[in-house]
């Protein structure tokens, strides 16, 4: 029979075992976690250098005709509907954007209520309801985002934007609406009825990194790329602007000195084009 010093040697080299299995587990697993940020930050890296390879001549003839609009007085409208929205709001009335933009932020199409705002992105008719609270003129421009293009308000909007005059520019995902069916009566996604689309360079189904074991993917990239297009357009426009001879109507931070003195004066300029200002 093992003496007692022996049976303490096997019991401390069994604990000692399971603390190294335990800690090995733990290195695989973040190691693991690693592996899967790494895969992020190049999916990331390569729909940057994607953009900039594919979107930036559309981006910059858009920009010309946006910078002739604002010349006029005239103001840049933006509406996204689900996550979508949220390229509309980070354009608007922040440090170092332009106070000339009009975002479409209806509360109905954001996330505060994910099952009403799927419900009420695929109604007919909705939208029109919607454009009826802004001042939209003919001759000016609309960004409209939407990464499927295929849902009723988004469409219907570009539509009945078109018929009152406006140039659409649609912010979509080309590879996944080419593979999907409108779920509108007319059968058109949204890039089929814009005036300029400018394609965030996503895949099917937004998400873009697979786990082993799991069904579905992680990643999306909409949002990112969505927010990168709208910044890269508004700074663009606000160069040309320049360049003209035109003091931009940019905002600064309120946070940095004079930063609420030189807002006010902005504000005032564009409080009766601007429904959120």
């Amino acid at each position: 029979m093992p003496s007692i010093r022996e049976k303490r040697a096997y019991t401390e080299q069994r604990l000692l075992l399971s603390v190294f299995r335990k800690m090995n587990e733990r290195l695989s697993s973040r190691g693991a976690n690693i592996m899967v940020m790494k895969a992020y930050f190049d999916v990331v890296k390569n729909l940057v250098s994607k953009i900039e390879e594919t979107q930036s001549a559309t981006i910059a003839r858009l920009a010309e005709r946006i910078a002739d609009s604002v010349e006029k007085d005239g103001v840049l409208h933006i509406f996204g509907s689900g996550h979508s929205h949220m390229i509309g709001e980070d354009a608007f009335h922040r440090a170092g954007g332009l106070a000339c933009i009009n975002a479409m932020l209806e509360e109905s199409l954001m996330e505060t209520n994910s099952g009403r705002a799927t419900v009420l992105e695929r109604l007919p008719g909705y939208a029109e309801v919607l454009m009826a609270g802004y001042d939209l003129r003919a001759g000016e421009v609309i960004v409209i985002i939407s990464n499927s293009g295929i849902n009723a308000v988004p469409i219907e909007m570009a539509f009945a934007c078109k018929q009152k005059g406006l140039y659409v520019v649609a912010i979509t995902n080309l590879d996944h609406s080419k593979q999907v069916q409108s779920r509108h009566s007319s059968g058109k996604r949204l890039f089929e009825i814009a005036d300029v689309v400018l394609d965030n360079c996503g895949v099917l189904g937004d998400a873009e990194i697979g786990l082993d074991g799991l069904e579905q993917k992680i990643g999306p990239t909409s949002t990112l790329s969505g927010v990168l297009i709208m910044q890269l357009l508004i700074a663009e426009i606000t160069g040309i602007l320049q360049s003209r001879g035109i003091t931009p109507p940019v905002f600064l931070s309120q946070n940095c000195s004079g930063g609420d003195e030189h807002n006010e004066k902005l504000v005032e300029r564009y409080k009766g084009r601007v429904r959120y200002l």
